[in-house]
């Protein structure tokens, strides 16, 4: 996709959300000291994301990129910032696709809690609440798409060992730690009575697949976290929110992109979660993107439901765990008001899904 009015659709900030300010003397004195710069900082923030906030940094012409954890979070090991600067330093230089990071700071004196800083990578996100004169064309929805299963495929190529991260987790058992820990982690955040989740926890817990190996995986992969070339819309020239990044199965990460997933023509009520632009025009369904990943990265996909409906689950805790940040008033964002609705209909569908033996005959 190239176009005279493509940089119009270059993802921006926006102000700073009320009750999410930096203290903007104390970051400036900071990174006058590591980094150099006199110039007058301004600070915006990028609007989107549930998660780790990040602000857009502006030194005159020099853009920067911050991320520090959300106020109020009480999952430490989802926010390491450490971490999360760790695994982009050692991926600078032998993975293109990763932002280069530039410092980190583990004085909370400096923000109120650590953060790292990296440099600005800009051009187009696709998000579900898009203006439709973004809409890819079709054919170039279907490069996308094919461009977001490589990437995919190329991040569980990397050879952790090499660039210094074998010691990143601990891959033997992750599928039955995961299913452990995701069903622990909604018991902690359980606000509400969701029978399909404690339906489906049971089923993954009874259900566990043999190990597919172990690689670099990403954990939240989906188009919103990838950032498109402005001039080629089907390059993908940066992979964003490494917080859950780890060494695991890859059909786990797999599990998850299907479950941000959504065919055009799945439940009204499927389809009004909005998870991801999947159902444009163009976009393969599904099961054609299980394909995809198959072919492109050479792996057998053994039992892709038990993966989908992990997927989805692990979706319901995450968006339950922002919900109760909201409703015990760690955050005041409207987004988050309606954010049981997300949980139930990532519940409904995999309790749906279990025991099925193709993601193309769900419904």
């Amino acid at each position: 996709m190239s176009r005279s009015d493509d940089q119009e659709w270059i993802d921006r900030p926006t102000a700073v959300r009320k009750g999410e300010d930096l203290d903007i003397e104390s970051l400036a004195k900071f990174l006058r000291e590591q980094l150099g710069h006199e110039a007058e900082l301004t600070v915006e923030q990028f609007p989107r994301g549930f998660s780790n906030l990040t602000y857009l940094l502006r030194f005159g012409e020099r853009q920067l990129v911050l991320r520090r954890p959300p106020f109020g979070a009480a999952v430490k090991s989802a926010h390491d910032m450490g971490r999360e600067h760790r695994i982009l330093s050692r991926l600078a230089g032998v993975y293109e696709k990763a932002p280069r990071p530039l410092l980190y700071c583990e004085d909370v004196e400096v923000l109120g809690a650590p953060f790292y800083v990296m440099e600005r990578v800009e051009g187009v996100i696709l998000r579900p609440s898009m203006a439709p004169a973004m809409y890819p064309d079709p054919k170039t929805m279907r490069g996308i798409a094919s461009s977001l299963i490589e990437t995919l495929a190329e991040l569980h190529a990397v050879d952790v060992r090499a660039v210094g991260l074998g010691d990143l987790g601990r891959p033997e058992g992750y599928v039955r730690r995961q299913v452990e820990g995701w069903t622990q982690r909604y018991a902690v955040a359980r606000t509400d009575d969701v029978q399909e989740m404690e339906k489906v926890a049971g089923w993954l817990a009874e259900n566990l697949p043999p190990e597919a190996g172990a690689a670099l995986i990403h954990n939240d992969f989906k188009y919103d976290n990838v950032i498109l070339d402005p001039e080629d819309w089907t390059r993908v020239v940066a992979v964003l929110d490494w917080e859950m990044a780890t060494l695991g199965d890859p059909l786990m990460d797999l599990g998850t992109t299907l479950g941000y997933w959504v065919d055009s023509d799945d439940p009204p009520a499927l389809k009004a979660l909005a998870l991801s632009p999947t159902t444009l025009p163009g976009n393969p369904t599904r099961s054609q993107v299980a394909a995809l990943y198959e072919q492109a990265s050479g792996r057998p996909l053994g039992d892709i439901v038990f993966y989908y409906a992990f997927g989805l689950f692990k979706i319901a805790v995450i968006i339950q765990q922002i919900y109760a940040r909201f409703k015990s008033g760690h955050t005041r964002d409207p987004r988050f008001a309606n954010l049981i609705v997300g949980v139930r209909g990532c519940a409904t569908t995999a309790a749906q899904a279990l025991g099925r033996g193709r993601i193309d005959d769900l419904y």
